[in-house]
């Protein structure tokens, strides 16, 4: 995966943004991963770190507008 697709990533754009720390993504990550090891529904950083009350709906659309713009 090149730098660029990295950098447009919806957690590294969260991050850089402000709205949550590496720690937050790190444990959103984990969390998915997890998640898909254990056969789970997969969901999108987004939700989980919604879920986890480290984004509100509103920072998550902002973020994906963000996205959009790229």
């Amino acid at each position: 995966m090149s730098t660029e697709t990295q950098e447009n990533r919806f957690g590294v754009i969260a991050v850089k943004g402000g709205f949550i720390t590496p720690k937050q993504l790190y444990d959103a990550l984990r969390t998915q991963v997890m998640e898909e090891l254990e056969g789970s529904e997969h969901h999108l950083i987004g939700e989980i770190l919604h879920k986890k009350g480290y984004m509100t709906t509103a920072q998550i659309d902002e973020v994906l507008e963000f996205m959009d713009m790229l």
